[in-house]
Order: structure tokens, then C-alpha cells, then sequence
């Protein structure tokens, strides 16, 4: 059969094994309804070690060709979410073996990326196309029957029914699934993910998260080198009060996978809860490396989405370091990017955010108020909430030059774009847009001399932020609120309760440059040498001092020295 592949046209290949199949009276699909689908197909791309190492995965199936090392290897790549190659594996094993019922479940499950952003229309007609085809075969064992049924559960009527209600029903269908089969140790992983899908940014008590780690953690004693264990565990800690746990199985996912671009970026999600900028960056350099040699291996047109991911979180972590240079470096070579491949939500936001945070941590009034959104291979109006990110910025400049009329016009465009996110019931990212009404008429008081009201609203954006967590795509907030109250209260001599919203700050966002140069200055004017001693200290450790030229580290340079405190 394997030198038919070889030799002979696929379709030809495929009716051979249609006509044989046949003979043992199982219902196969016809070459109509798989070619439906529209499956991608092609040769795994990756770049790292020579042999493609993603984990080890051993999922046993009835499939007769492909369900034992080509499923694995699939079942790796989509613990990785390398979902455009895992499908490619998937496919592969249709081809093969087309009454393989669980990899038409497979090309289901990489088109839902359960915490990235909604499958598209077509990724979800997709996987629909799939589960039909699987559900239509007959003598389907009882365990892969449940399996297709869970995931049919989030695809069904997906026309008419919301992401999150969709999720959900998926997390009680693998829920129901993890306790029939105890000793699936797949049903147990996607379970835990389900479960982190399915989570509300708004509880703070993480009951699924702390469930999905719990799951994961009694798991991995015996399956150190389960991809798909350690990248769970990461996603279910992507919290402030949660990261210190997941921070062994940060270090060990790019060991286990080190041919996928996104398990070497994913520790970064933890360094950067944690404050460890020097590995954040690390990760995220050989992520970006990866991804550019993925995007010429795959013969992409542009550079691949992953890339500029990878880019977001390393300006970021370089701006805490302080090294505005190695930020720019990124920051230059972003506008020297116009097309990428995939256009996404993450590629949107990265474009909109690396030149947001660069201006804004810098304070640097003028570019922040003329930013434009860059000329890139998508239509901004279809990402509203990251559109939003740059009316911010500009307001931000022209807030803090004086300049009203034009600040008050980019508060317009936020609000506008508030109302279509409710409109299109987006609530998370509305309420995200809100934080920066909010912050935004705040700032505009405070130029006003409504001094009360600013810090009203500004109080109330801060509690607004932390009540919500921040979207897993992004290393953090463009600039915290807590942290602009922080300023605010500074500027209008509140030293003590700035103060105050600094620490609040710092524990959410550890070393973070400015709240570490902020609590300083607000001790110091606090009269609490002691204190700003120790901000100043942090700051001057966690910065470079060979590569940082910003001028708030030698302020807190010059503090030290003058200090007596010993």
C-alpha cells in the first residue's frame, strides 16, 4: 500500500483502497465527502533538531494504517498547537486509512485551538465537515465514539450558539469522558485543557485552573516527556496568584519540544508573570529564530504568526530590562514587515502593542500621540479591540502635551469601538476597551484640574484591570492602570497613596521597570528612605547597567549613592 502512495496519483490510490475496504462491509466515506473537508496536506515542517523531536505521546486507536506512530506524532503536534501541521498528519492517516474515525476527530481538534482566539467560519465548517464524516462510520469503538462525541458537542449548531456556550458544553462532555475511561491518559490531558478553556477571566478563584493543574500534576511523575502535560500546566498557572507552580514545567517544556516554535515561547508566559526577564527573553529568542526558518521551510508567503508573537513578549521583557536599544532593534525590524501568514488576532495585536508599550513605557509624549496604525496584509477594522490599543496610545500623547481637542477625539474613536464590541456581544474585549475609557477620562480630568473625579476614574479602571485577567495572547496590559494611578497620584503630590498603588502593581506584575522606579520615588517623597532604598535596589538589579540608558536608573543610581542607609 505504501508503494502505491508512492507511485501512483492519490485519488487512484484512494479508490484502491475504497474498493478493498469495501469488501469487509464497513460504511467507508466517499471521495466527495472527504475531499469536502479540504484537508491540508503536505510533508511536517519544523525547524531545531533534525529528527522533529515534539514529546512523546502513545495514544492507542483502531485505526488499521497511521494510528500508531503517525497518530502519535500528531497527537504531539497538537499538544503543541502546531495545528496546521498536525493536520497535515491527520490527513495523512485519511489518505491511508480514510475509516480512521479519530483522525477526522484530530483535523477537528486543530481547527477549535481551544485558547487561542474562536475558530473562523471556515476552520469551523471544517471541523464540522470532519466529525460528520467520522460520526457516519460504523463499528466505532465505544471510547473513540465518546471522543467524537464531546467534540461534535462544541461544533454543533455553531451558526447559532456562542463560543463560550460551545466551550463549555465541550468541558462537560470531557469531563464525562475522563471519568468513563480512568486510565485514558489523553481523555485526562484534554480534560485539563477543556477545562482552562472553559475558565472565566473574571473568577479569581481559578476553580478550573487549580482542577486542570491538579489533573496535570498527578500525571506527569509518569509522563515527564508528555508535551502536552507541561504545556497545560503552563496554561493553567497564566495567572499571577498560580505562576510560581507552574515554573518547573516552564523550564522543562522547551526540552521536550524543541521543534516547535510555540513550546519554545511558551515558558515565557510564566517568566514574565514572574518577573524573570532574562529567560523571558532567551525563550522568546529562539522562538522568533524558529519561526522565521518555520516560515521559509513552509515556503509561507511573509513571515509566520508565531514570529511576531515571540516579538511581543521580548520588546516587553526588554523594556523591563530597561534596554531601550535591543527594544527599538525589534521595533525596526517590525516595520520592516508587511505580510504575514496566518492574519490573526495575535498578529493584530502584536503590531499594535510592541510600538504601544515602546512609546509609552518611555514616556515618549510626541510619538505616542502621532503613532499610526502600521500597513500590514489585513484590514484593521476587523480587529477592533486591537485598534483600540493605538486610539489609546495617541490619547495618552496628547493628554500629556496639552493637546484636548485631539485627545478627546481618540476617547470618541475608543467609545465607538466599545459599542460595536457589545454589539457584537465581545464582552472581553469590550470590557477591555472600557478600562481604557475610563483610564483615558480620567487623564483628561486631570489636565482639566477635576482632580477628585480623575482619581475616581482612575481608581476605578485600576479595579476594573484587576479584576480581570489579561487574554493569554498578550505578556501584559500596554500599561497597567494600577501603575498609571501610580503616576497619576504622583502628579498630584499623593506620594503615599501612589505608593500604595505601585506595591498593588508589582504584585501582579513583578519587576516591572517603571512601578519599580515609581515606588522608589513615591517612597522617597514619602519620607521612607528605607523603602525607596529598596525599590531603587530591585531596579538597579534588574536592569542592565551595561546596556540601559534610561534616565530613571540614574536617578535611582544617584539615590543609592547619596544614601546613608546601610
Amino acid at each position: 500500500m505504501k508503494r502505491c502512495v508512492q507511485i501512483h496519483p492519490f485519488w487512484f490510490c484512494l479508490s484502491f483502497i475504497l474498493f478493498f475496504s469495501c469488501k469487509e462491509k464497513n460504511k467507508i466515506p466517499s471521495l466527495e465527502s472527504i475531499g469536502l473537508i479540504n484537508l491540508k496536506r503536505g510533508e511536517v515542517t519544523w525547524c531545531g533538531p533534525p529528527d522533529g523531536r515534539f514529546g512523546t505521546v502513545e495514544f492507542e486507536t483502531s485505526c488499521s494504517v497511521g494510528g500508531g506512530k503517525d497518530f502519535n506524532l500528531a497527537m504531539a503536534l497538537l499538544h503543541s498547537f502546531e495545528y496546521d501541521e498536525a493536520e497535515k498528519v491527520f490527513a495523512k492517516i485519511i489518505d491511508q486509512s480514510p475509516d480512521c474515525a479519530m483522525a477526522y476527530w484530530g483535523v477537528a481538534m486543530s481547527n477549535y485551538h481551544p485558547l487561542w482566539a474562536p475558530p473562523s467560519e471556515a476552520e469551523l465548517e471544517k471541523g464540522s465537515r470532519a466529525l460528520a464524516v467520522a460520526r457516519g462510520l460504523e463499528r466505532i469503538p465505544r471510547r473513540e465514539s465518546d471522543y467524537l462525541e464531546a467534540l461534535s458537542l462544541f461544533y454543533e449548531d455553531w451558526q447559532n450558539t456562542d463560543h463560550r456556550t460551545r466551550s463549555m458544553r465541550f468541558e462537560k462532555a470531557m469531563e464525562k469522558l475522563y471519568y468513563t475511561w480512568p486510565d485514558d491518559i489523553e481523555a485526562a490531558i484534554y480534560y485539563s485543557l477543556a477545562l482552562v478553556a472553559a475558565a472565566d477571566p473574571a473568577d479569581k478563584t481559578f476553580t478550573r485552573q487549580k482542577k486542570a493543574h491538579s489533573i496535570l500534576t498527578s500525571l506527569y511523575p509518569n509522563e515527564p516527556d508528555h508535551p502536552g502535560i507541561v504545556h497545560y500546566i503552563i496554561h493553567s498557572c497564566d495567572y499571577p496568584e498560580l505562576a510560581e507552580l507552574a515554573l518547573p514545567a516552564a523550564r522543562k517544556y522547551m526540552s521536550i519540544a524543541p521543534s516547535s516554535a510555540h513550546a519554545l515561547h511558551m515558558p515565557s508566559h510564566i517568566f514574565t508573570r514572574l518577573g524573570l526577564w532574562d529567560e523571558c527573553i532567551q525563550s522568546n529568542l529562539v522562538s522568533a529564530a524558529s519561526a522565521k526558518c518555520y516560515a521559509e521551510n513552509a515556503g509561507l508567503k511573509g513571515h509566520w504568526d508565531e514570529e511576531l508573537h515571540a516579538m511581543d513578549y521580548l520588546v516587553y521583557a526588554y523594556l523591563q530590562k530597561g534596554e531601550n536599544d535591543l527594544a527599538r532593534q525589534q521595533l525596526e525590524y517590525l516595520n520592516t514587515i508587511h505580510e504575514v501568514s496566518p492574519t490573526n488576532f495575535k498578529v493584530a495585536y502584536a503590531f499594535a502593542a510592541i510600538p504601544s508599550r515602546f512609546v509609552l513605557e518611555n514616556r515618549l509624549w510626541n510619538e505616542a500621540a502621532t503613532l499610526q496604525l502600521p500597513k500590514i496584509n489585513f484590514l484593521w477594522q476587523d480587529y477592533p479591540w486591537q485598534t483600540a490599543i493605538v486610539h489609546f496610545t495617541r490619547l495618552l500623547g496628547n493628554v500629556h502635551l496639552g493637546h484636548l481637542d485631539s485627545a478627546r477625539l481618540e476617547l470618541a474613536a475608543l467609545e465607538k469601538i466599545y459599542d460595536a464590541l457589545m454589539a457584537k456581544k465581545e464582552t472581553y474585549n469590550a470590557n477591555q476597551v472600557l478600562i481604557q475609557i475610563n483610564s483615558a477620562k480620567a487623564w483628561i480630568q486631570l489636565q482639566e484640574g477635576k482632580n477628585s473625579e480623575a482619581l475616581r476614574l482612575m481608581d476605578m479602571a485600576a479595579q476594573m484591570e484587576d479584576n480581570t485577567e489579561k487574554h493569554p495572547v498578550t505578556p501584559g496590559e500596554v500599561i497597567p492602570a494600577r501603575e498609571l494611578l501610580g503616576d497619576m497620584l504622583l502628579q498630584v503630590n499623593q506620594p503615599g497613596k501612589a505608593l500604595e498603588a505601585y506595591e498593588i502593581n508589582l504584585k501582579r506584575h513583578p519587576n516591572r521597570f517603571n512601578s519599580l522606579y515609581g515606588a522608589g520615588l513615591a517612597a522617597a517623597k514619602s519620607n521612607n528612605p528605607e523603602k525607596a532604598q529598596s525599590f531603587y535596589d530591585l531596579l538597579t538589579s534588574v536592569a542592565n547597567p551595561n546596556r540601559s540608558e534610561r534616565p530613571e536608573l540614574e536617578k535611582a543610581r544617584s539615590f543609592l549613592k547619596r544614601s546613608d542607609i546601610k
